[in-house]
């Protein structure tokens, strides 16, 4: 159960809602049993008091009102418990959304970079969402239970010590048995049914992701079928479920079936040593009556597996530690933006195999250099370790003669504008897109950095309102690299890192985007990542690398003077 602590301190914050729903569900529970115990009582006595004179002066005013009562305030309880304990559940679920969002984000890249998108969806949508059994289905019904048990012994106990004692006992041995029985049962099959709902959606988003690709290589049928296999477990499993929770109820039904014959049988001489009289059928009444307070927690403790696994799910997320921690704190420095790595050596987490080996590069302020080598030389990684996804395992990296690990995550995003391989295109408006790089940015400046990056045609039709990603536009790769640079002007920063900006760009998109960057360059420390060698003799500086290792550093006429590594490269153009 400690799987659950993290998700009962959240409850505090909540705490008048849940507890008042709670409130209202004994209030419901006590209007029902009242109900039923006082009808059993009042028909009884009724039929006794027309048999004898007593019916000219037998109350049945006062009973009936009560009858009446007790069923308004079953209806009116009921009604309101469900508003207010949902109202405090759905708070509830939306705060630990947003609590396992704000766990979740400083742990990309690192922490979570085995985990896969449909995975981590199940995790922020259906595991969280089976937090909800622990208030509706656990704390909720076992308070309740526990203190209607007390209530309706104490009530019997009021007319026959004896009676209301062992009905007491009887029904907290149910309370306390049936959950542990049925969360034993239940415990196998709730962690399976959680584990193949999560299997199912990585399964369908797989398919639906890939369904081109799965078509022209004929594999379509065979992702299918693992769909139709994974939904079959866990359709399995929901059976499981449905039987168990028809099974505890039917066994509960029972124990109390046999519970009324036992009560009935010490009751038949007389209640509190009286004659026999109506008092016998209030207890009975009052008997077939507690079986409402056990029937929700029949099959709450067999979801109890299922709400542990979502639990541990979700802790592998919260109770990580982000491989990179910020500091709170800004970092004073010069203004001057000049970047410095010093015996820099770095792998992977998932790997042993060395990126980057004692990479020594000093960059100038207002320096532009083109860092150049073949795929898998670690030309990305060395951007990727300035904008901290990972943290170096050797040496330091310095922006304005400061450590890294000094500047503040606002300080150093503000600082950097980047234009990666990956450009991601969110579902939202064209707008949305561009507003995300600089928020107060107006629709004119907007539409004027369109048109200098040529993607002025994304600003016909619907124009800025136009709608990007998944149900609209689909962008090519070329004008998503475009949408990526344009984000990169509109920010704006004083350390620019261009990644492959040119990748997927045609020979006279690419002259139009090379010149717009030398008019953006001015006054700007550059980091120019390629491996395509166009123009890089307006580069301040080249520096070649290879296999993670610094081979040639030098201005662009130095390298080809000495007719090294990097003449040859040129030379293969």
């Amino acid at each position: 159960m400690r799987e659950l602590l993290p998700y009962l301190k959240l409850y505090k914050k909540h705490w008048f809602g849940l507890s008042l729903g709670m409130l209202l569900a004994f209030l419901t529970v006590a209007a029902s049993i009242g109900l039923l115990t006082l009808s059993g009582w009042f028909l009884s006595a009724a039929a006794v008091a027309g048999l004898t004179i007593a019916r000219q002066t037998f109350n049945y005013m006062l009973p009936g009102a009560f009858v009446r009562g007790f069923a308004m305030g079953r209806t009116a309880g009921r009604w309101g418990e469900r508003v207010v304990s949902h109202n405090a559940t759905f708070k509830l679920l939306t705060d630990l959304r947003v609590f396992f969002f704000s766990k979740l984000a400083p742990l990309i890249p690192g922490r979570i970079s085995n985990l896969r998108d449909a995975d981590l969806l199940n995790r922020l949508v259906a595991d969280i969402d089976a937090m909800d059994h622990v208030y509706l289905r656990l704390v909720s019904p076992m308070v309740v239970g526990t203190l209607g048990i007390m209530a309706l012994s104490a009530l019997v106990c009021w007319f026959d010590n004896q009676l209301g004692l062992i009905l007491g006992a009887i029904l907290f041995a149910l309370l306390l048995a049936w959950p542990l029985v049925f969360y034993k049962l239940g415990k196998r099959n709730g962690s399976e049914l959680t584990q193949h709902k999560a299997d199912l959606r990585i399964a369908t988003l797989d398919w639906l992701q890939g369904y081109s690709e799965l078509t022209l290589f004929g594999a379509e049928q065979r992702y299918r079928n693992v769909i139709v296999t994974t939904q079959e477990k866990l359709l399995k499993n929901q059976f499981f479920n449905a039987h168990f929770s028809g099974l505890a109820q039917a066994l509960l039904l029972l124990a109390n079936g046999w519970t009324l014959v036992l009560m009935l049988w010490l009751a038949a001489d007389g209640v509190g040593g009286n004659t026999p009289d109506p008092m016998i059928a209030l207890v009975a009444f009052a008997t077939m009556a507690s079986v409402e307070l056990l029937m929700p927690i029949a099959g709450a403790f067999q979801h109890l597996g299922q709400t542990l696994t979502s639990a541990r799910r979700l802790n592998d997320i919260i109770l990580s530690e982000p491989e990179v921690q910020f500091t709170q704190q800004d970092v004073a420095h010069n203004g001057e933006f000049s970047l410095a790595y010093q015996g820099v050596s770095f792998h992977y987490p998932d790997s042993q195999t060395q990126v980057l080996k004692h990479v020594d590069l000093s960059i100038p302020a207002q320096h532009r250099i083109a860092i150049v080598g073949q795929t898998g030389s670690g030309k990305s990684t060395l951007i990727q370790l300035l904008n901290r996804y990972w943290d170096v395992q050797q040496g330091t990296i310095e922006i304005g003669g400061k450590p890294l690990q000094q500047w503040s995550e606002s300080q150093l995003r503000k600082a950097i504008s980047v234009v990666s391989q990956r450009v991601d295109v969110l579902n939202g408006t064209l707008r949305d897109n561009l507003l995300m790089a600089k928020p107060d940015a107006n629709d004119n400046e907007l539409i004027q950095v369109l048109n200098r990056v040529g993607l002025e045609k994304l600003t016909l039709d619907q124009g800025l309102d136009a709608w990007l990603g998944d149900g609209g536009r689909q962008l090519s790769g070329g004008e998503k690299r475009r949408i990526g640079i344009a984000r990169a002007l509109l920010h704006n920063a004083p350390i620019l890192l261009l990644d492959e900006p040119t990748e997927g760009l045609d020979k006279q998109t690419e002259q139009q985007i090379m010149s717009l960057f030398e008019q953006h360059f001015i006054g700007k420390t550059v980091v120019f990542i390629t491996h395509r060698l166009v123009n890089l003799d307006k580069m301040d500086s080249i520096c070649l690398i290879e296999h993670g290792e610094i081979v040639e550093h030098g201005s662009h006429q130095a390298l080809v003077e000495q007719r090294g590594r990097y003449y040859q490269l040129t030379q293969t153009l």
